[in-house]
């Protein structure tokens, strides 16, 4: 099954060799962490609030408690390992065919595969600080901590994520729209686009090779050269990887 559509892409990471990889949810859904959008994820569980609500600025000030009941439970998956898509896309960068990842991701699982260019839009759930006075927590204190993490200090601690009503971190997005910028193929995997701006990143390529790797159709209109139906890491498993000369 997709043997006609794996061929295809080996032919295009073969004939590449600045590939920028651009990944939302659907890449870690294979590890067990639950994407936002599909029929079972976050968005379509019944909550108090509604998970908008929860994980916005506003939310997160107001409403500390409910804010970390919904965000530890549901949003820090610590024990999800790497798949086979987070694994190869490491791979591609040691040989030396890949340039970076982008990713909407906040679960550091590219990291965690060996993958060392990464451009974490949405912030990092393993990274915390302290709203008064700058001290950093890693994920298991705030994972562990009974109910709203607090520092030593007695300030709040935050997770190092954008929430709704925040902007994206400046040199994370010149660093994103650079890589996507000089790539000669750009990989999208596991993302329906529909969350902006992170989704407008993608009209900055210009390359030769533009590959759609999702299960659903993305909501918005790219003209791929390849698209895949597929979990990705079925996918990216059976790709050779072959060390540049």
């Amino acid at each position: 099954m997709f043997e006609r559509e794996t061929e295809q892409l080996q032919r295009i990471i073969d004939d590449s060799d600045r590939i920028v990889f651009f990944g939302g949810a659907g890449v870690s859904t294979e590890s067990g962490i639950p994407d936002f959008r599909s029929a079972d994820g976050i968005y379509h569980q019944a909550y108090k609030y509604s998970p908008e609500q929860i994980v916005s600025h506003s939310f997160f000030i107001q409403y500390p408690e409910e804010f970390y009941k919904f965000y530890k439970e549901k949003m820090m998956m610590l024990d999800a390992k790497p798949n086979p898509a987070h694994r190869k896309l490491a791979e591609l960068e040691k040989a030396g065919k890949l340039t970076a990842v982008v990713t909407q991701n906040i679960d550091g699982l590219h990291q965690a595969a060996g993958s060392r260019k990464v451009y974490e839009l949405h912030g990092s759930i393993h990274r915390n600080y302290c709203m008064k006075c700058g001290k950093f927590y890693d994920a298991r204190y705030v994972k562990e901590s009974a109910g709203v993490p607090r520092c030593t200090c007695g300030g709040l601690i935050k997770p190092d994520v954008v929430l709704y009503e925040e902007g994206l971190d400046p040199e994370t997005i010149q660093g994103a729209v650079q890589a996507i910028g000089r790539a000669d193929t750009l990989i999208i995997g596991g993302t329906s686009l529909v969350v902006y701006p992170a989704a407008g990143f993608i009209d900055y390529f210009r390359g030769r090779h533009l590959v759609v790797i999702n299960k659903s159709e993305t909501a918005k209109t790219v003209q791929a050269e390849l698209s895949v139906a597929a979990p990705i890491g079925r996918i990216m498993e059976q790709i050779q990887v072959r060390i540049m000369e």
